[in-house]
């Protein structure tokens, strides 16, 4: 799939990007690797890593999502792009707001004229839950962004295709809680915070999110939204594995936040198909209502229709991780 080709990934230096890039070194040659992002400290530390002299397939673009040009430009005979730059931090999003507006959907916009000017082949952006019923300006920025993405296959006429990739709360990632836990643990806190008992949140690791994007170029058709059947836990578990003997303090909700995320919504059920281990949102356009045309994916599996009252539910989950399997769980992951 990715053997000699051209892939460039937007906020490249985060915890995704880095271990997208690993994965593509690791198994498969492409012919160049383009890490673009705006912040030449982070990506200097990522050259330590994965220097130029190891690795000449891979180039480090200074640039912004907000700067169409510069995109214009860092797109030249890219092939695939995985979009993955965003503000996606819940407080400073409600309170700079547009600047959260102008990174995730102008961001978005010029990704995808950009992807269209210079005819790159496949485009798949990263999206979260908070994008499903949103209550917040991250999630609300984020569901504008994943329709702008969908309806760029509208008008693309073929040459290029866009799908997303949604997902909840990566174990160990940058600004996730579990090392906001561990450094309140290090400094010997007398207690882990918690902002409500009731509140649940779908887990998924790095190495899953990165299989998952993988996975689906090579499955995607234009215009799905893929979603991994992943477990939920519960915030007040995830306290006990970590530090079993400390006291929990309940502080309350921050702005934006909810009880329970949701992944798939019921408004859309009667579009979703499930496979092994994804559901996927067939897009509702006109020009592409027939959910048949996804239910056989490209790995010969056929999907099915969900019922149409369902929805996914952190708080609802089918499966719920118990505190020593979160143990475990971030432990293998960390």
């Amino acid at each position: 799939m990715f053997n000699n080709k051209s892939i460039l990934i937007t906020g490249g230096t985060g915890s995704f990007g880095k271990n997208f890039t690993k994965l593509l070194l690791k198994k498969y040659k492409p012919k160049k690797i383009i890490i673009f992002s705006r912040d030449e400290m982070k990506q200097f530390e990522m050259e330590q890593k994965f220097s130029i002299k190891k690795y000449p397939s891979i180039r480090y673009f200074i640039g912004d999502v907000r700067d169409k040009d510069r995109l214009d430009i860092a797109l030249h005979g890219v092939d695939f792009v995985i979009h993955a730059a965003a503000l996606k931090q819940v407080p400073a999003a409600e309170y700079n707001p547009i600047e959260c507006i102008k990174t995730n959907i102008n961001g978005a916009q010029n990704v995808i004229l950009a992807a269209l000017k210079n005819k790159v082949q496949k485009v798949v952006a990263l999206s979260t839950d908070k994008a499903t019923n949103p209550i917040n300006l991250y999630g609300a920025s984020k569901l504008a962004s994943d329709k702008l993405f969908i309806s760029g296959n509208n008008f693309s006429g073929g040459t290029t295709k866009f799908s997303v990739v949604r997902y909840g709360n990566v174990v160990g990632s940058r600004g996730s809680v579990i090392p906001y836990f561990n450094k309140l643990i290090k400094n010997k806190s007398n207690f882990l915070p918690i902002t409500h008992p009731q509140m649940t949140r779908f887990w998924i690791t790095i190495k899953e999110g990165v299989e998952l994007v993988e996975k689906s170029f090579f499955e995607m058709l234009g215009g799905e939204i893929f979603v991994p059947i992943i477990p939920s836990i519960k915030i007040t578990d995830l306290a006990k594995a970590m530090a079993p003997t400390l006291k929990q303090k309940i502080i309350g909700i921050r702005p934006g936040e909810k009880i329970d995320e949701l992944m798939i919504s019921k408004d859309d059920a009667p579009n979703v198909l499930k496979f092994k281990k994804y559901y996927l949102i067939t897009p509702n356009t006109v020009f592409s209502r027939n959910i048949n045309m996804f239910r056989k994916s490209k790995s010969k599996e056929i999907g099915k229709k969900v019922n149409l009252n369902f929805e996914y539910n952190s708080g609802t989950n089918s499966k719920f991780l118990k505190v020593n399997e979160i143990r475990k769980f971030n432990l293998d992951e960390i």
